[in-house]
C-alpha cells in the first residue's frame, strides 16, 4: 500500500518534480478544464482565436504603418504585425493566465492536496494550442502574401519554448502573491500593456534605430524576442548572437526566479486562504 507523506515546501527549494510527475492527470484535467470553459457561453466560441490577432493586427497596420508610416522591413505591415502581434499573445497570455489561475481554483486548492505549482502550469496547454491555430492562420497568409521565410521557421519551436520560460516564469512569482495581495491582478495588466507599447511589437527596431533608442530597447528582453520572431517568421534580420544568448540565459532566470518565488509563498497559502 503507498503511502502519501505531506510535507511542507522549503523556503528556497525547488519543487520535488517526481511529485509533480505523479501528480501530471491533474495538470491533464486542469488543462482541459481550460480549453473547455474559455469559450463557454460566447457568440463566436474559438473564433476568437482569429479575430483578436487579426483586429489587432489591422489597428496597428492603420496607425503605425498608415498614419506613422513607420517602416517594417519590406514585407506588408499587416502580416509584420501579425506576427508580433502572435508572439506578444503568446508572451502575455501565460503571464495573464498564469497569474489568476489560483485566485480562480481557491476552492479546490483549500479542499484537495496536490503540488500547486500545477495550477499556473497548466494554463500553457491553452495557451500553446491558441498559438498553434494563429500560426495556421499565419501561414495561410503568407501563402497570401508570397513570403517565404525560408530555413529559419526550424528555429520557431525555439522561440515558443524561451516565450514559455519568460513568461511563466513572472506568471509563477505572480501567481503566489496574488493570493497574498490581491492588487496584483489590478498592478499585472496595467504593466504588461506599458510592455508592450515600450516593446517593438507593433513597430520595428529599424523605426526605433532612426530615432536614436537602439541602445534603451536593447535592454528589453522582449526586443530580443521580437527579433528572433521576426527572423523565423519573416524572414528578416537574424538577432545578434548575444541577443540569442542573453534570451536564454533571461529565460532560464526567469522560469528559475519563478518557481523559487511560488516554493517561497507557497508556505503562506494556508494561512491566507
Amino acid at each position: 500500500m503507498s503511502r502519501t507523506i505531506i510535507t511542507p515546501p522549503g523556503r528556497f527549494n525547488m519543487p520535488d518534480w517526481r511529485e509533480v510527475w505523479a501528480a501530471r492527470e491533474i495538470f491533464v484535467r486542469f488543462g482541459q478544464k481550460e480549453i473547455l470553459l474559455r469559450y463557454r457561453q460566447t457568440a463566436v466560441g474559438v473564433a476568437w482565436v482569429f479575430v483578436q490577432p487579426l483586429v489587432a493586427a489591422g489597428v496597428f497596420t492603420i496607425v503605425f504603418g498608415g498614419i506613422a508610416q513607420l517602416p517594417s522591413g519590406g514585407v506588408p505591415y499587416f502580416i509584420f504585425a501579425f506576427a508580433g502581434q502572435m508572439a506578444w499573445s503568446l508572451f502575455s497570455n501565460i503571464i495573464s493566465r498564469a497569474s489568476n489561475s489560483l485566485v480562480a481554483n481557491l476552492a479546490l486548492v483549500q479542499k484537495v492536496f496536490f503540488p500547486r505549482i500545477i495550477v499556473p502550469l497548466s494554463v500553457v496547454t491553452s495557451i500553446l494550442l491558441d498559438f498553434a491555430v494563429s500560426f495556421g492562420l499565419f501561414v495561410v497568409l503568407l501563402l497570401v502574401f508570397g513570403i517565404n521565410p525560408g530555413w529559419p521557421i526550424l528555429l520557431l519551436p525555439v522561440w515558443v519554448l524561451l516565450t514559455v520560460l519568460l513568461a511563466m516564469g513572472i506568471g509563477l512569482a505572480a501567481s503566489s502573491w496574488m493570493v497574498k495581495y490581491r492588487d496584483v491582478q489590478y498592478f499585472l495588466p496595467w504593466l504588461v500593456q506599458i510592455l508592450m507599447y515600450a516593446s517593438p511589437v507593433a513597430y520595428s527596431m529599424e523605426a526605433v534605430e532612426e530615432r536614436g533608442l537602439a541602445w534603451l530597447f536593447n535592454l528589453n528582453p522582449i526586443t530580443w524576442l521580437m527579433e528572433a520572431y521576426r527572423w523565423s517568421l519573416l524572414g528578416q534580420s537574424a538577432p545578434a548572437p548575444w541577443q540569442v544568448l542573453a534570451l536564454a540565459v533571461a529565460a532560464l532566470l526567469s522560469i528559475t526566479l519563478g518557481v523559487l518565488s511560488f516554493q517561497r509563498n507557497e508556505r503562506l497559502f494556508a494561512d491566507v486562504i
